[in-house]
């Protein structure tokens, strides 16, 4: 063994070993902070990317959520639309319908009016034809006795007439 120390060689091995152990322990530990470090760092990155991936799921429920009601929302808006318009549809019949039959019965009104003022001038002028036509009768053939004779059997029959 003496000659093991007594070569040089095996002196700058020993010496080797031991800068190696005394450098490599703390460059481990350097190295193996750091990777845990960056171990912890990422590890840090992937909760937070977990946490984001949560959020915008939740947020994108939300929207889906809202696009429904909304969408539920509008399909409501035109069903009113639709009955309202189905109404006013309807209002707007009835009102024409009634308007037709005001409008009818006003012109029913105005033919009686008229066909009343017609059969009114008719009687009137068959009253006017029918007292000239008696009074030129009664001025060419009637004579005084039978005149006197009709005027009290019109006396006559007045008494009946009255009562």
């Amino acid at each position: 063994m003496g000659e093991f120390f007594a070569n040089p060689e095996n002196w700058a091995a020993i010496g080797f070993v031991v800068f190696v152990a005394l450098v490599g322990k703390r460059a481990w530990v350097f190295i193996t902070g750091w990777l845990d470090g960056r171990t912890a760092e990422i590890k840090m990155r992937l909760d937070e990317a977990t946490k984001l991936r949560e959020e915008a799921r939740a947020l994108v429920a939300s929207y889906e959520r809202k696009r429904r009601d909304a969408e539920k929302e509008a399909e409501e808006i035109v069903a009113q639309a639709q009955e309202e318009a189905t109404h006013m549809a309807e209002a707007a019949a009835t009102a024409l319908e009634a308007l037709v039959k005001r409008r009818q019965q006003s012109a029913m009104d105005r033919i009686t009016q008229t066909e009343a003022k017609a059969l009114k001038e008719v009687r009137d002028t068959a009253i006017d034809v029918a007292v000239r036509t008696a009074h030129r009768l009664i001025a060419t053939e009637l004579d005084e006795n039978k005149a006197n004779q009709m005027v009290d059997e019109a006396i006559n029959e007045l008494d009946k007439k009255l009562h």
